[in-house]
């Protein structure tokens, strides 16, 4: 089966669409962390931007700060819950017949990780959109083939970001047996993931260990390359100076996708040693 990756993306797109609750809380959640708690955070902290305020230096809101921080948390969360299914299959007997078939082992995460990937960009597009609707200013000054330039980074931050920790979801669903223990490990990482980097305030602010987790963290380095293709390479936010070379923003791209390689043998691993009777 040359495609079989497809058919299993395929089958976990199809449940995504068919299961409307799921579709609606996960299109609408990020959007009402967006509305909710950047807006009121925002009338206090904008303060601080207008302060500190440099002349002919792009100066932007704490809502279009935060902007870039929900498209990573959205992405984050969408991913490392992405591998659940696998469970859901072991339980139910369903990965039997997985197992059973002609089907290559390695095109189960492939497929499942496909499926994150897709899931994360449609959610992208969501909160960027609604964000341009509440006054985030993204793309500003660009022009229309530079947006489409600044979509595709985002994209592809996104899609290495949220390959990597599907695959690492998929490697922990698989040698799991209980719900509770997989959700237990999920909520334990992403929670110091999120809050030790810098989706919701400037890494710089932060003690000096944090700054350390902080900058090996795959979540800031998410964040930044959204940030250099939706706002740009030197503004002011939240009474800071933030300066982005290409060269960082390469390292970036380099971090998570050496990032996805180690959980793809992680995940490759976990699924080749998997017996399910």
């Amino acid at each position: 089966m040359e495609f079989g990756f497809f058919t299993v993306y395929l089958r976990d797109m199809t449940r995504y669409v068919r299961f409307r609750t799921q579709l609606l809380s996960s299109l609408i959640m990020p959007a009402v962390w967006l509305a909710f708690f950047g807006v009121s955070m925002a009338s206090n902290l904008d303060r601080l931007s207008d302060a500190s305020a440099i002349p002919g230096v792009l100066n932007i809101s704490y809502l279009t700060f935060m902007g870039a921080g929900v498209i990573a948390m959205t992405t984050l969360f969408t991913s490392i819950y992405g591998g659940f299914v696998l469970l859901f299959d072991k339980n139910w007997g369903l990965m039997r017949e997985i197992m059973a078939s002609p089907l290559p082992r390695r095109d189960i995460v492939i497929g499942i990780a496909g499926s994150g990937v897709t899931k994360s960009w449609i959610q992208t597009t969501v909160v960027i959109l609604f964000g341009l609707l509440l006054g985030v200013h993204f793309f500003t000054g660009q022009s229309p083939l530079r947006t489409v330039v600044s979509f595709g980074g985002i994209f592809l931050f996104v899609a290495l970001f949220s390959a990597g920790f599907v695959f690492l979801s998929a490697a922990l669903a698989l040698s799991m047996d209980s719900p509770e223990g997989f959700q237990g490990i999920t909520t334990l990482l992403t929670m110091p993931l999120f809050f030790v980097s810098n989706a919701l305030y400037p890494i710089t602010g932060l003690p000096q260990i944090l700054q350390d987790i902080a900058v090996v963290n795959p979540l800031s380095h998410l964040v930044r390359g959204i940030r250099y293709f939706a706002i740009g390479d030197d503004f002011t936010a939240v009474g800071m100076h933030i300066v982005t070379t290409p060269g960082e923003v390469l390292i970036s791209l380099g971090v998570l996708f050496i990032f996805v390689v180690i959980m793809f043998a992680f995940a490759l691993r976990q699924v080749n040693r998997t017996v399910v009777t």
